[in-house]
């Protein structure tokens, strides 16, 4: 039987990564049909791989055309900007970014959409803002919302990292669905044969995938700049030119999982004095990755040592664009436009698109029991 495609509009969408994980290449049936970023290089890369549907521009602007028509859709998807709820600013209470759930829902609204799934950070599940968005979809006619924190590594992304999902749907109550099975488990809570057992788990889950899995296989990378004349994966696959200092200072701590503070403790005369008065919290700063784990959450500066554990498990050298898109889960195939800290961001702000795809697989179900019951 061939199915119709489900018409999808994603908000917020950056490079795609959550219309990829919706996409067939990971098995699903939906088609993109609409989609808005601020950001021109992040749409640029959104068009280049789905199609001319990413519209630029700000959504509450945009909402206020009158040239500006919403398509009809089946599901809005999308990640409103969550500095807002981030840790690193948890005294905004009046940052304007809290409130952006509110244009995504007029989106859904004016789409006609029937389910929705919205992206953010876990803080927002606890969040007075939460309890307006689940109060606002009540009133739409959506279901009592569906909420969980997800670990991307629990769904075979080789990192782990950490996302909030909200699922509506306006004819059924989605939990029934949502949230998905874990495929992948942490190796050191037991084995897949006991974790079998668990209704979490899907049967004989796989342990987590990690560093190793995802980039051992390339070489050393060549350059400092993306390379347009070479084929994916080397055409992200580059170094920087790092200070004289920079470089002594990852050569001090080579093995794996060193850090900051084996770095003051070998290398005193080479660590920043800040590091040194700085006696606590930051374990991960200027932290190696481990070859034999998945990988911490990969941010948009993952190309400055400094600002996390993103030091190649056993090279001189922070890890690649390449090697944050794999850890990210984007395979090669994925092209990314613009420079290379645009590219960067787009990276490190995406949803990684394996996650993406059980989240899709939630979704897809809902849609077949709809289908199912109007057969019927």
């Amino acid at each position: 039987m061939i199915y119709n495609k489900y018409k999808l509009i994603d908000l917020f969408c950056g490079a795609g990564g959550l219309s990829l994980g919706f996409s067939n290449l990971f098995g699903h049936n939906f088609e993109p049909v609409w989609a808005n970023d601020f950001n021109q290089y992040a749409a640029d890369t959104y068009n280049e791989n789905f199609g001319k549907h990413c519209i630029v521009g700000d959504i509450v602007d945009l909402l206020n055309d009158p040239e500006v028509k919403i398509p009809a859709a089946d599901i809005v998807i999308g990640g409103p900007p969550c500095q807002g709820f981030s840790l690193l600013n948890k005294n905004r209470d009046g940052d304007v970014r809290r409130h952006l759930w509110r244009p995504f829902m007029e989106v859904v609204e004016r789409s006609g959409a029937e389910i929705f799934v919205m992206e953010n950070v876990p803080q927002l599940l606890n969040s007075e803002e939460y309890e307006d968005i689940a109060q606002h979809a009540v009133k739409l006619g959506f279901f009592p919302l569906v909420k969980a924190k997800l670990c991307a590594a629990d769904y075979g992304v080789p990192q782990v990292r950490f996302r909030a999902f909200i699922i509506g749907c306006r004819f059924t109550d989605p939990g029934e669905f949502f949230p998905p099975l874990k495929t992948h488990f942490n190796p050191s809570l037991g084995s897949n044969l006991s974790l079998s057992l668990q209704a979490e788990y899907v049967h004989n889950p796989l342990p987590w995938q990690t560093v190793r899995n995802a980039i051992g296989d390339l070489p050393k990378p060549v350059g400092t700049e993306i390379r347009k004349n070479v084929t994916p994966p080397l055409d992200l696959h580059f170094g920087r030119t790092p200070t004289e200092t920079s470089l002594k200072r990852y050569m001090s701590i080579p093995h794996e999982g060193m850090n900051r503070f084996d770095l003051q403790r070998v290398a005193p005369e080479i660590t920043p004095k800040c590091w040194i008065k700085k006696t606590s919290g930051g374990t991960d700063l200027f932290g190696r990755l481990w070859w034999d784990r998945p990988s911490v959450t990969i941010r948009t500066e993952f190309f400055k040592p400094e600002k996390g554990r993103y030091l190649h498990p056993c090279e001189h050298r922070p890890i690649t664009h390449r090697e944050a898109a794999r850890i990210q889960s984007f395979p090669d195939s994925f092209r990314f436009l613009g420079s290379k800290i645009e590219i960067a961001k787009q990276i490190g702000n995406a949803v990684p698109p394996l996650l993406a795809a059980q989240i899709a697989g939630c979704v897809e179900k809902l849609l077949k029991a709809r289908s199912k019951e109007k057969s019927a």
